[in-house]
């Protein structure tokens, strides 16, 4: 198992070490893009097949990455994302209409149902992976990761999986990432143009 440790200040890269994990340390947050980055970049260079990426926040429930596999097994998916919205009961109201709302437009883009687009619990085929860096740095990555791999002719499939809410609050910031996350989609859609 690896831990990207973003620059956080509570005792997580310790935590991680003593569970066996290898922990790849930023000294300073850089966002989940950047933290995306560097764990395909170990994995790339350690020749991995494929990895399974799941959030930190305890929202993903480790017990479903068998589905994963499962799905990965029968092949034709070069992405699998895991799939919440099958059971949205106790997802914050705001969560699930953004959720529903990107997805529906990213689906459009990839042409291409996908119908979780914001769930960071996935399995990417390392071959297929962006080999340069993202352009961005924060929630908007994992957006622009499945464009850019739509947009190569990747298949993305999905899985349900169980969302785990404790009242948790959001470090997505409304306004601040709607702004990036329209400015990803341009960029996107000026490379598209231009190539």
């Amino acid at each position: 198992m690896v831990v990207v440790d973003d620059g956080s200040t509570d005792a997580t890269a310790a935590e991680a070490e003593k569970g066996g994990a290898t922990v790849l340390r930023h000294a300073r947050n850089q966002g989940k893009g950047a933290a995306l980055g560097t764990g395909f970049s170990h994995a790339r260079g350690r020749g991995y097949e494929a990895v399974i990426t799941l959030d930190g926040d305890g929202q993903h429930d480790p017990a479903d990455i068998p589905a994963f596999l499962t799905a990965y097994g029968r092949g034709g998916a070069t992405v699998i994302v895991g799939n919440r919205m099958a059971d949205t009961g106790r997802m914050p109201r705001v969560r699930r209409g953004t959720n529903r709302l990107m997805s529906w437009l990213l689906s459009r883009l990839m042409g291409q149902t996908v119908p979780d687009t914001q769930c960071g619990f996935r399995l990417y085929r390392c071959d297929a992976l962006p080999a340069q860096p993202l352009s961005s740095a924060r929630y908007a990555a994992e957006s622009e990761i499945l464009l850019e791999l739509a947009n190569a002719g990747a298949r993305i499939g999905a899985v349900p999986i169980r969302a785990i809410y404790r009242g948790e609050t959001s470090k997505i910031n409304p306004v601040i990432d709607t702004c990036r996350f329209c400015a990803m989609m341009l960029r996107q859609q000026l490379r598209r143009k231009r190539s």
